[in-house]
């Protein structure tokens, strides 16, 4: 199940992105929970052992739309 986690600041994302990625690199299965800032009642939370991938991306200013994350393959 894809879950998405936005951050007003460049800094935010990244120091979120990291405490993922050695969640992830732990090894040792735990609760991660995730909070939205906007409203923080609003929460997820996580096993850590069952997270397979973590990216991040920048939502465009213009059209307030947002650039597709992942990948695109051409076939």
């Amino acid at each position: 199940m894809p879950v998405a986690v936005q951050r007003k600041e460049q800094s935010a994302a990244d120091a979120l992105y990291q405490q993922v990625k050695q969640a992830m690199e732990s090894g040792q299965p735990r609760l991660l929970e995730l909070t939205c800032e906007k409203e923080e009642s609003k929460r997820v939370t996580l096993l850590t052992s069952e997270v397979v991938a973590v990216q991040t991306y920048e939502k465009s200013a213009m059209g307030g739309g947002s650039k597709r994350p992942g990948f695109s393959f051409d076939g």
